[in-house]
Parts: structure tokens; sequence; C-alpha cells
């Protein structure tokens, strides 16, 4: 349990989009309001953006096709950008990518901000563009993202399905990140929803303040692999400070 209050909160509705720098230590929670929401995210070491997210490494370390707790999420430098401290969804997809223009019109159909206002179809691509432009990122930073709340399977064939119903209203998810980092997020619907309608679900934003972490911290105990890129991450912090 945390031991005050969020320093700060956000509700992110009708596909929106966020990013912010949040320094290591404290954990964001993200938390399904209405239930069957999708959270696009990229992170990014945000004294060294070249370093982000590396979604081969945080699979294979960790033998799994799926994150949930006590799983890590690792940097394509051997580090850990974030830990999953909490999960009550059980299930995060980190292999389908996300939406983009095409897509989403031939899905949902085109609506423009011209005729749609704010009710206009946005698509994971274009959000995540939009905000990496914020921090002087652009289209060579995009990397697979996760896609939190989101369950999609996949037969001995390879075959994906997605899911419907895998997160219930109020489901949320902790991220205690491990170094400052850069976090990307935007609300569009997962690309394999078969949800015929446009209607992304809200997502509450939240940060709390850094707590220590134990030497016997579930995640970062859970692999060889992720004790490892912790050692590497406590490293790089002790040559930084």
């Amino acid at each position: 349990m945390f031991q005050s209050g969020p320093i700060f909160t956000r509700t992110l509705d009708h596909a929106g989009l966020w990013s912010g720098v949040i320094s290591r230590g404290k954990t964001l929670r993200l938390t399904d309001l209405q239930g069957g929401a999708n959270v696009g995210v990229l992170l990014y070491n945000a004294d060294l953006t070249v370093e982000r997210y590396n979604m081969p490494d945080t699979l294979k370390g960790q033998h799994t096709y799926q994150l949930t707790h006590p799983h890590c999420l690792h940097s394509d430098m051997g580090r850990l950008l974030a830990s999953i401290t909490a999960d009550t969804a059980g299930w995060h997809d980190t292999a389908c990518g996300c939406s983009d223009a095409a897509q989403v019109a031939a899905k949902y159909g085109k609506k423009s901000y011209q005729s749609g206002h704010n009710e206009f179809h946005r698509n994971g691509r274009e959000c995540f563009l939009i905000e990496l432009a914020k921090w002087g990122l652009g289209k060579r930073d995009l990397v697979p993202n996760l896609n939190l709340f989101s369950k999609v399977t996949a037969d001995e064939a390879g075959v994906l399905t997605f899911v419907p119903g895998n997160s219930p209203a109020g489901a949320y998810v902790d991220l205690r990140l491990e170094m400052n980092t850069l976090v990307v997020l935007n609300t569009c619907q997962h690309p394999l929803d078969p949800d015929p309608v446009y209607h992304p679900r809200p997502v509450k934003l939240e940060v709390f303040p850094a707590q220590p972490v134990a030497l016997t911290d579930t995640c970062i105990n859970s692999r060889p692999e992720n004790l490892r890129a912790a050692e590497n991450t406590a490293a790089y912090h002790a040559l930084r400070d």
C-alpha cells in the first residue's frame, strides 16, 4: 500500500494521449475506469533517450508471452525501466503493436476533427508521434509498444486472437519506474479489438511518491535476468548520482 495519496492525477478519455518524465522510484498507476480499456505505452530513459523499452529482451528473459506482476520491463541496454508491482487485470499484450490511420479508417470509417470535433477518430501511431515530438523524438524512435489491459492469445499455428473482457471496470496496474523514465501513453483501442464501434475507454493516471525498494523485492528476484538487469541499473545510477 502507498503511504500517501497521488502527487499527480489525470484522466485520459476519447483516445487520450499523454507523456511525461517520471523519476525513478515513483509508481505510475493506470486504472481502467469502465472496463475494456487499452493503454499503448512506450518507455524511454529520460536522461538518454536512445535507451528504450525492448520487447524481445523483456519477453525472452522472463520466459513469457504476456506481462503481469511480477514481471519487469527491460531496456535495450540491459537495464530495467520499470517493474510491474501490482496488477489486477492479469494479462497485458506486448506483441501486437498499435493501430495506424489506414486500419482505423478501414474498421471504423473516417471521421476528421472538422467533421467529428472531439469525437474524431485517432490512431495509436499518430498519438505516439504527437507525444514523441514534444521531446524531440520521432518516427525512428518508435519501437514495439506495450498494450496494457489487453489480452491476446496465440495458438499452435501462431494465429493471434484478441480476448474481449480481459480487464473489468476498476482493474489497475502499477509500474514502478526503475530509472528516470519518459512515459508515452495513448488510450486508442487495441489493433486486434474486434469491436466494430469506435469508443476508446477512459483510463485514470496516477503517480505516487517513491518508496524504498527492498533487497527481497518480488519483481527483481522473480528471474535471474531481472536481478542482473537490476544490478546493471544500480551501477548506472551509482556512477551518475
